[in-house]
């Protein structure tokens, strides 16, 4: 059998559950086969807006992930940070038992880093003020991963290689968002704002890993298209890690 894999810190965030895309047997896999002394849940992990359209969404999957959960809240700290598919958790964050903690935001110490953790949507000025736009703008997703998948059928019985035209319009509209949003200085203002000189948040979809003037800016990414996570070596390195990918 082989070893699992022992990381400091794990973030994954964005698996959505409840939504047909959702890769969350992946997600379970992933956790399954690695351990970390922390677990940090980035938002968008239940998705209550999708489950809120189609209350029979639910499946077998869901609940071997929250098996798999409170198997992990036995003898690892968890951090679920509140996203905005899960903001249901309004009415609960802030909460704290035992090892598990429900939150906003995070300020997480580690090594010489100390970082701030939240989901990203505060900065997505679409989501916090036009909440319509953005369950709208879910719809449209939705469609568009619909389209990918008999587009890249199509592709793949002529011996095409695999190209995501949802995760390709998805990032243009948030490059656009982000833009909008001056999401970059941002990033460095709520940093210095908290004496931080790193953060991590999820919500666009984009695992990233890059400094922003003098603040490192970590995204985990998400499990619908990108199935990716963060980890934190326990020299305080930190690495995006793919699991896999659509194609």
């Amino acid at each position: 059998m082989e070893s699992k894999k022992r990381y400091k810190t794990i973030v994954v965030s964005d698996i959505h559950i409840g939504s047909k895309w959702s890769h969350t047997q992946a997600a379970i896999d992933f956790l399954g086969r690695n351990d970390c002394d922390m677990l940090i849940l980035g938002g968008d992990i239940i998705d209550g807006w999708h489950l809120g359209r189609n209350r029979k969404r639910w499946k077998h999957d869901y609940n071997k992930f929250l098996q798999l959960l409170l198997q992990t809240i036995e003898t690892t700290k968890v951090i679920y940070i509140r996203g905005n598919h899960d903001d249901f958790l309004d009415n609960v964050a802030p909460f704290n038992y035992r090892n598990f903690s429900i939150l906003d935001n995070y300020i997480y110490e580690s090594g010489d880093k100390r970082i701030y953790v939240f989901h990203g949507d505060m900065f997505d000025n679409v989501t916090s003020r036009f909440r319509w736009v953005s369950k709208f703008g879910d719809k449209l997703y939705s469609m568009m991963l619909q389209l990918n998948r008999l587009y890249n059928d199509y592709r793949k019985r002529h011996g095409k290689s695999y190209f995501s035209i949802s995760k390709f319009m998805k990032q243009k509209v948030k490059e656009i968002v982000s833009k909008a949003s001056n999401f970059d200085n941002n990033i460095v203002s709520i940093a210095r704002r908290n004496n931080c000189n790193a953060v991590i948040c999820g919500h666009i979809h984009q695992p990233d890993k890059r400094y922003i003037e003098d603040i490192l800016y970590l995204n985990s990414g998400d499990w619908i298209e990108s199935l990716s996570a963060l980890v934190e070596h326990h020299d305080g390195t930190w690495e995006v890690l793919r699991f896999g990918s659509m194609e």
